[in-house]
């Protein structure tokens, strides 16, 4: 073993060492700290709660929620349907229950598609510098400027018709039907609609961490260690600037659940059959003074996931923000 490959592994060792120790010290008293909150513990709680119906829910629902009775159109509150039935006789909280499946999948997804681009390009940016810092932050800046929601309307409205295209062309070739469903359309281009507009802020946070971590004592040792740049930025960099990453994720939650509720209430998004609270305030604006309670529950709903992935994004980051710990 030469002395450079000792040094290199003395020092992967101690960093190794050090950053475990940090790591269970910072995690442990993040914890705690959110624990602490009441305000997060409510949207904890609200943001399970959530996860489980959707989960499970469909699965202890009695109905399906595509099933339509003839017998049972526009019923009100009852023991047999809690919140009522909708113009074709379809139990209302099942299409509830229905919608809170759509919000995490899409939620979910989307988040990972954002947060997946915008890791790689700003640490890409950061570590690179020059031309390629420099472009990539223009395009970052240029998607910013442009408000979010409306960006997505058009990509939405923009994109539609070449996936529609393209994903009937596949399945005449494959025999694939599924690819032929106008729900699996729909969450398609919800999905790239929102991720294209969503990776600015996550790639500009990454890239502003690892240029302050850049600056730090032990990259520049590996660094001069000869250290692999990969394996400096996967090992060292990344894991030292996950926590705000987690912070942004996870209050953009609620922004990506409403942002694709607003897309179906406004017709191009997740639409029948397919179940989105969005889609179902719109289904019934119509008799919203008759059976107020067909607009309002979707709207409630909403506006709960939305509460509570703030109110947990809020307390990750008093959990996590080192400042705190002074």
């Amino acid at each position: 073993m030469t002395e450079k490959q000792d040094v290199e592994r003395t020092l992967e060792l101690n960093r190794s060492q050090s950053w475990e120790i940090e790591a269970r010290s910072l995690w442990g008293d993040a914890f705690r700290r959110l624990v602490r909150s009441k305000t997060s513990l409510l949207g904890l709680g609200i943001f399970l709660l959530f996860v489980f119906a959707a989960i499970f829910g469909l699965a202890l629902s009695p109905y399906d929620y595509l099933r339509q009775d003839l017998y049972a159109l526009e019923q009100g509150p009852s023991w047999a349907h809690p919140f009522g039935t909708d113009e074709l006789g379809r139990d209302f909280l099942t299409r509830i229950i229905a919608g809170a499946r759509t919000a995490l999948f899409v939620g979910v997804f989307v988040t990972i598609l954002q947060v997946g681009s915008g890791v790689l390009i700003g640490a890409t940016a950061a570590y690179l510098g020059g031309w390629i810092d420099t472009l990539l932050m223009w395009t970052v800046d240029t998607i910013l400027s442009f408000p979010h929601f409306l960006l997505a309307v058009f990509i939405n409205a923009t994109l539609e018709n070449p996936i529609e295209d393209a994903m009937i062309a596949v399945a005449e070739r494959t025999g694939w039907q599924w690819a032929n469903n106008t729900v699996y359309i729909d969450y398609v281009v919800v999905f790239g609609a929102l991720a294209m507009v969503g990776w600015g802020p996550i790639a500009r946070l990454v890239r502003g961490q690892i240029l302050s971590l850049r600056a730090q004592d032990f990259i520049l040792s590996a660094e001069a260690v000869g250290v692999r740049t990969p394996r400096i930025v996967l090992r060292h960099l990344l894991p030292n600037a996950l926590g705000p990453v987690i912070v942004a994720a996870t209050a953009g939650f609620g922004s990506i659940v409403l942002a694709e509720s607003s897309l179906s209430f406004l017709g191009i998004g997740i639409q029948p059959p397919g179940a989105s609270w969005g889609a179902m305030i719109t289904e019934n604006m119509g008799v919203w003074r008759e059976r107020p309670h067909l607009v309002a529950v979707p709207g409630i709903t909403l506006s709960l996931i939305v509460f509570a992935a703030n109110f947990l994004g809020d307390g990750l980051n008093d959990a996590l923000n080192p400042r705190s710990r002074q």
